[in-house]
C-alpha cells in the first residue's frame, strides 16, 4: 500500500481496474453474522438453505458488498474520501468456495454543488464477478475529491 496524491483533474473517464480474486468462506459468513446480527436460515443453516431454491447457503449481500469495496480500497489518496454508494444491486448470489474479483471504472465527473472551485465528484461503477463470469453485485462508488489550487 502506498500513499498517492490524486486530484480531481487527475481522473479520466473510462479508467478501469481490476483486483484479484477473493474466495469467500464460511469463516466470513458466521464473523459477518455475528458483526451485524443477521442470523437469517438462509446464510447460517445449511439444512434449511438446502430446501430453498439456491439448495445452499448465500453470503450476505452486505458481505459481498463490504469485500468488494475493500478489495478496491489499495492506495491511500490523502485527497480523497468516500462520499458513499449509490444504485446497489444485489444481481445474483454468492456462496461459500465463491471467488470474486472486482472491475472498478470512471464513469462521470461533475463538480461540487456548492463549492465546485474546491471540490468535485468522481463516480466509480464497480462491478463484482463470480469466478464463472458471472455479474453478482454492481454498485457506484461516490468520492468527493480534492480539486488543485487555482493560480
Amino acid at each position: 500500500m502506498r500513499f498517492e496524491d490524486r486530484y480531481f483533474e487527475d481522473y479520466e473517464v473510462g479508467e478501469t481496474r481490476t483486483t484479484t480474486g477473493r474466495t469467500i468462506t464460511e469463516s466470513d459468513i458466521v464473523t459477518h453474522a455475528g458483526q451485524t446480527g443477521d442470523f437469517f436460515p438462509h446464510h447460517m443453516d445449511k439444512e434449511w438453505a438446502a430446501t430453498q431454491p439456491f439448495k445452499k447457503r448465500i453470503a450476505h449481500g452486505t458481505l459481498a458488498m463490504s469485500i468488494a469495496v475493500g478489495q478496491t480500497a489499495g492506495d491511500i489518496n490523502p485527497q480523497s474520501m468516500s462520499y458513499g454508494y449509490d444504485r446497489v444491486r444485489f444481481i445474483a448470489p454468492v456462496f461459500i468456495d465463491d471467488t470474486i474479483t472486482v472491475t472498478a471504472e470512471i464513469t462521470a465527473k461533475r463538480d461540487h454543488h456548492k463549492r465546485p472551485d474546491e471540490y468535485g465528484f468522481v463516480d466509480e461503477l464497480v462491478s463484482v464477478v463470480n469466478q464463472d463470469g458471472q455479474t453478482v453485485l454492481v454498485l457506484t462508488h461516490i468520492y468527493l475529491v480534492n480539486k488543485r489550487a487555482a493560480g
